[in-house]
């Protein structure tokens, strides 16, 4: 089977280059939609079932709802992916809050909307390679407006970071709060390491599956670990730091704005950290197969 990336749309799997929203959908012109994403590597699913419990999470705080239960969800996820044949692969479930009547604002008035898509992985940065990151003076969107634990599309704060990062000549940015503490990035969280204590910032920010495996990770590892807010020095100042993110893992940062971090290269606790995420990825726990054979 040749590999393709495919959407489901309107309740029919088509090619992703055929799927459609409604310009009139709030989705697209409010950003009114949550989302999640996870990934399949080697052939199975790493910790879908806690990605499709966040997506249900997400939706209730939003009013929203589809016409299928997780278990379900689960079942036409592995059909998407079987189909494609792609055996390394990124996959999208989004709702969107949908059309509202004509003339209405009332959203109560929308039938939510549900997508799905798969396309193959999606890196951020490659294992092998370290990301040089700047520190953006973007303010996040405060979690007293947007709840960021919801996977949302309000990323303009994260886009116009990523452009003060590439006018720097760096690879992509983290923007702060208020006071100046680090947030996230586009699409990742992000950890320092000082003095074998690991530090993530514990608020204002999504709570990644990805930064809950590499925190169950560094407790295997017998690291200690902090959650609180992380200053800029803080992060210049790291022995090591790394993002997570379900596109690409555990990634080391090697550089923040004009800092070189250690040697400039992936510090050993990151390294450690990376192998033993991509080594769970084998663990029968973890990993839900999927079904190549299953007929079109």
């Amino acid at each position: 089977m040749t590999p393709q990336s495919l959407a489901h749309v309107n309740g029919e799997i088509v090619p992703i280059n055929e799927a459609k929203i409604s310009l009139l959908d709030w989705g697209f012109l409010h950003s009114d939609a949550t989302y999640d994403v996870a990934h399949v590597w080697d052939g199975h699913f790493f910790r879908l079932d806690e990605h499709v419990q966040r997506y249900f999470a997400g939706m209730e705080k939003l009013r929203m709802s589809i016409p299928y239960n997780e278990t379900q969800l689960t079942a036409l996820l592995l059909k998407l992916v079987g189909q494609s044949g792609l055996r390394n692969a990124y996959v999208e479930m989004i709702t969107t809050r949908g059309v509202p009547e004509l003339g209405s604002r009332d959203p109560r008035t929308c039938k939510n909307q549900f997508f799905a898509f798969v396309v193959p992985f999606v890196w951020i940065s490659q294992p092998d390679q370290g990301l040089h990151l700047a520190i953006s003076q973007q303010q996040r969107i405060p979690s007293a407006s947007v709840d960021p634990t919801i996977k949302n599309y309000h990323w303009l704060d994260l886009v116009m970071g990523q452009f003060e990062a590439y006018d720097q000549g760096a690879q992509t940015a983290a923007v702060v709060d208020d006071k100046g503490n680090i947030k996230e990035g586009p699409g990742f969280n992000i950890f320092i390491i000082k003095d074998r204590q690991l530090r993530t910032t514990a608020k204002g920010v999504l709570e990644g599956i990805t930064r809950k495996t590499a925190i169950q990770l560094a407790q295997q590892l017998g690291l200690q670990v902090k959650l609180g807010e992380i200053s800029a020095q803080d992060l210049r100042q790291a022995d090591e730091a790394f993002a997570t993110s379900t596109a690409g893992g555990i990634m080391a940062i090697t550089q923040v704005d004009h800092q070189v971090l250690g040697r400039g290269q992936i510090g050993p606790l990151t390294q450690q950290l990376q192998d033993a995420y991509w080594a769970m990825h084998s663990e029968p726990k973890f990993a839900l197969e999927v079904d190549y054979e299953l007929p079109l």
